[in-house]
């Protein structure tokens, strides 16, 4: 969903739009952001990796909805926000952590591994951090704003059962086969790589943000620079309907330009 992607450059009709569509517009846009969040998604695919009983998978699900549930619904009406791509970033380390849970890495370096169900909990409570940080962009409004969280929060949890089917339903079938042992260090190792690369991503993106000069973009988000390059490239220059060219009087960086 584009709106939502780019939720801080909405125009104030797109905000009226999503006011107006009311609570189930709330939902619909949880559940298209759960089931569009890759990072979500592989952290939760990562969680039920190696889980094969039905108890197990609703334990751990449970506690990673409990996390992020808890955050986003306080975050929200408390106002408190972070920047989202750092968030995300953490976000994307925890991709990395589950993967190297799944492949024996704490076993195998600290003899004993951390206590799983906690760290997906608190996993959780990031991750509903950053949810709470999206759902912050969108228009609230005064009233009804309790129904407005608790509608998106559903919507989240919707789709992220829905995902959470297809993936059980998937692994329980790739389990039968003998090349789920085979390709199952491969998979894990593929997470870590792909939270290593949305990290990168994500800090790429704050630096972006923190240190804009650096980088020559004085805005934090690449799509706004563009976009007012294309309308400028697109805007016709005074006089050029008769053919004449005005002098280029803009600075010049190097001698051999004048």
């Amino acid at each position: 969903m584009a709106s939502f992607a780019f939720a801080h450059g909405m125009s104030e009709a797109e905000k009226q739009t999503i006011l107006d569509g009311g609570n189930l517009q709330y939902l619909k846009i949880g559940a298209s952001h759960m089931l569009t969040g890759y990072d979500h998604l592989l952290f939760v695919f990562g969680i039920v990796f190696f889980l094969t009983t039905f108890f197990d998978v609703v334990k751990y699900i449970t506690a990673f909805t409990v996390g992020h549930s808890i955050t986003l619904i306080s975050a929200t009406l408390m106002g408190v926000t972070v920047n989202y791509f750092l968030i995300d970033a953490v976000i994307a380390l925890s991709v990395c952590y589950i993967g190297y849970e799944n492949i024996g890495g704490f076993r195998k370096f600290f003899d004993k591994s951390p206590n799983l169900l906690w760290a997906v909990f608190i996993f959780g409570l990031i991750h509903g951090l950053g949810l709470s940080t999206r759902l912050q962009q969108l228009p609230l409004g005064d009233e009804g704003i309790v129904l407005r969280i608790l509608s998106f929060n559903l919507g989240i949890e919707l789709g992220q059962i829905s995902a959470l089917c297809l993936m059980v339903a998937l692994l329980f079938k790739w389990r039968r086969t003998q090349s789920f042992l085979q390709i199952s260090n491969v998979s894990n190792n593929g997470l870590i790589l792909a939270g290593g690369f949305l990290f990168l991503m994500q800090m790429h993106g704050y630096g972006h943000t923190a240190q804009p000069d650096e980088f020559g973009f004085p805005e934090d988000n690449h799509f706004h620079v563009h976009e007012k390059m294309e309308t400028l490239a697109s805007t016709p220059t005074p006089g050029s309907e008769y053919g004449i060219v005005p002098e280029d009087d803009s600075p010049k960086l190097f001698p051999n330009d004048l």
